[in-house]
């Protein structure tokens, strides 16, 4: 006997709403109609559900999704391979930051002096002067004191400064990636408004962020693999998805600053 949407829905945590979508755009279509037309799903419609959401946590987009589940030279076992080898990754990835994140509260709890450059461990093992000199090498034109002034109030931060702006970040990063695994284009309003918020965050905590530095840092986060591997820990795809969220926002809002 088949599974109604309702079971499906009860069983996976999906709303009926988005597996009608994913029927209607071809990625899950139930194996059978009843007699009434309701959907009916098997237990092999099952299995690629599981296997969407599991892309989709990763990630993936739903387009690409479908481009992986329906090539005929991969089967379950391969899914499984991929899968379990980018969750593993995934881990990695999160236990560092998460170590990063523990130092930071015992840093803060013991009252300890912490340097900008400690502080700043959480986003990557690599040697911050020279980061910054790259960084302004690309896309310091746009605003030449922007990271002079970045350094410089990144000193004044305490230790709960720090953990209020990377829970924050995090915030952003996630509805980010939420959306980018819902199939919302980059360049929406939703996108763009997400990708204002992360200027906006910029500005706030660092320096006066203009729509083409941001322009500008979406191209570092998609380019330079050392913030791509920290942000992709969200989503798979997403330093690519922020730098064009980052792009259309500066077009969107560009004129207000002339």
């Amino acid at each position: 006997m088949g599974h109604t949407v309702g079971e499906v829905a009860r069983i996976s945590g999906q709303t009926v709403r988005t597996l009608h979508h994913y029927d209607s755009i071809g990625l899950l279509v139930p194996a059978e109609r009843t007699a009434s037309g309701y959907r009916s799903y098997a237990d092999a419609d099952l299995e690629r559900l599981r296997q969407i959401l599991t892309y989709r946590e990763l990630g993936f987009g739903l387009e690409r999704i479908a481009e992986l589940l329906d090539d005929p030279a991969a089967d379950t076992r391969a899914h499984l391979v991929r899968q379990h080898t980018l969750v593993t990754d995934r881990i990695t990835r999160l236990r560092a930051m998460a170590q990063a994140l523990e130092r930071l509260m015992e840093a803060d709890t013991m009252e300890l002096d912490l340097t900008p450059e400690e502080r700043l461990e959480l986003f990557g093992d690599f040697d911050v002067d020279a980061h910054t000199e790259e960084a302004r090498a690309r896309w310091g034109d746009c605003n030449p004191e922007a990271f002079d002034r970045s350094r410089r109030g990144a000193g004044d931060h305490t230790g709960a400064d720090w953990q209020r702006i990377q829970a924050e970040a995090a915030e952003i990063y996630l509805a980010l990636a939420r959306a980018m695994h819902d199939g919302v284009p980059a360049d929406s309003g939703t996108a763009t408004d997400l990708a204002e918020r992360h200027r906006d965050h910029i500005t706030r905590w660092f320096y006066d962020c203009a729509t083409d530095t941001h322009r500008g840092l979406g191209r570092l986060y998609a380019d330079d693999e050392r913030f791509t591997a920290t942000i992709d820990a969200y989503g798979r795809g997403l330093s690519a998805y922020l730098r064009d969220a980052f792009a259309a926002n500066a077009d969107r809002r560009g004129a207000d600053e002339s």
